[in-house]
C-alpha cells in the first residue's frame, strides 16, 4: 500500500482501510490531507465570524462541507492539468493520474461529483455570496498553469485558495467592504506565507523540470520573504479590526497569531525537508487563532 499513499499523507491508515476501488479516488481529492481543506476552511469562518453575525454554526457548518468538496475538486483538476509534470516531480509521482491508476475519463467524473457537492453548499447562501464565490471559477481555473508562467504561483493560490473570507463576509452583510477587503489582503499574505514553505520541499525537482516558485525565486532569503509576508498577513489583519473597531485592545486578540506566524519563520530549516511540511501544516492552527480573533472582534 505505501506506494500509492503520497508521501506527505497525514492519515495513511485512514485511506489505507478504504476498498481499494475508492481509495485512490480519496488520494486524488486528497482526502489523505485535510490540512488543505482547513486552509480553505478558515478564511470562510474569519469572514463569518468578524462581520458581527454570532457564531453562525449552521453556514460555518456548511462553508466546511464545501471546503472539503471544492478543495478536493481544486485538487482533481491540478492533477488533470499537471500529470505530465507530476510524473517528473519525486513526491508527486506516485499520485493515481500521474502514475496512471485512474484515468483522464474517471477523475473528471469524480470533479463533477466533488462540484455537485459544491454546488448545493452554493445554494445555502445569499445570492449576493453566491456571486462572490461564482466569481474563483476563472482564477481557479487558471492556476494550475502558473508556474509555468510567474516565479510568483504563490500570489495567484493567495488570490484563490483565501476566496473563502470575502464569501464569508458577504453571506453575512453586503457592507463595509474596506473592512472585508483588509481581511482577504491578511488572508492572501498568510496564503503567500504558507505556501512558500510548502514550496521548499520541492525546490531541486522544480528547478530542474522548470517549474516556477516564491521558494526558488526567494533563493537564500526564504526566511525573510515568509517572516515578510507574515508580517504583512498581521498588518491587514490589524487594519480591518481598526476598520471595523478602532480599539486598540481590539488589536490584542491578534497577538496569539503573530505569536505563532513569529515561531514559524524564525524555527524555519529550508535545508530540512521536515521541517518545511510541519511549518506548513501548523498553519491549521494559525488559521485556528486568527479566526478566535475574528469572533472576538466582531461579536464581543
Amino acid at each position: 500500500m505505501t506506494d500509492t499513499i503520497t508521501p506527505d499523507s497525514e492519515h495513511r491508515g485512514l485511506v489505507g482501510l478504504l476498498p481499494a476501488s475508492l481509495r485512490d479516488y480519496a488520494l486524488l481529492a486528497r482526502f489523505d490531507r485535510p490540512i488543505g481543506w482547513w486552509l480553505l476552511f478558515w478564511p470562510c469562518a474569519w469572514g463569518v465570524w468578524l462581520s458581527g453575525a454570532g457564531l453562525q454554526w449552521q453556514m460555518i457548518l456548511w462553508l466546511l462541507l464545501g471546503s472539503i468538496a471544492m478543495r478536493g475538486a481544486g485538487c482533481v483538476y491540478n492533477d488533470i492539468v499537471d500529470a505530465d509534470l507530476d510524473r517528473q516531480v519525486a513526491r508527486t509521482a506516485v499520485r493515481p493520474v500521474a502514475s496512471g491508476r485512474v484515468s483522464l475519463r474517471a477523475a473528471w467524473t469524480w470533479l463533477l461529483v466533488l462540484c455537485a457537492v459544491g454546488l448545493l453548499v452554493l445554494l445555502q447562501l445569499r445570492w449576493e455570496a453566491q456571486l462572490v464565490a461564482l466569481g474563483s471559477l476563472a482564477l481557479v481555473a487558471a492556476y494550475p498553469f502558473m508556474k509555468r508562467i510567474t516565479h510568483w504561483p504563490q500570489a495567484w493560490l493567495g488570490l484563490v485558495f483565501t476566496w473563502g473570507a470575502p464569501v464569508g463576509w458577504m453571506a453575512m452583510r453586503g457592507d463595509r467592504l474596506d473592512v472585508m477587503a483588509a481581511l482577504y489582503a491578511g488572508a492572501f499574505f498568510w496564503c503567500m506565507a504558507y505556501d512558500t514553505i510548502y514550496a521548499l520541499q520541492d525546490r531541486e525537482d522544480d528547478a530542474l523540470v522548470g517549474i516556477r516558485s516564491s521558494a526558488l525565486r526567494l533563493g537564500d532569503h526564504v526566511k525573510l520573504g515568509v517572516s515578510g509576508f507574515y508580517a504583512a498577513s498581521v498588518a491587514c489583519l490589524a487594519l480591518a479590526f481598526w476598520l471595523l473597531r478602532a480599539d486598540w485592545v481590539a488589536l490584542l486578540a491578534l497577538i496569539p497569531a503573530a505569536a505563532h506566524f513569529a515561531w514559524q519563520a524564525s524555527t524555519l530549516d529550508p535545508a530540512d525537508g521536515r521541517n518545511p511540511l510541519e511549518r506548513f501544516r501548523s498553519n491549521r492552527w494559525a488559521g485556528a487563532l486568527v479566526a478566535a480573533a475574528c469572533l472576538v472582534v466582531g461579536n464581543a
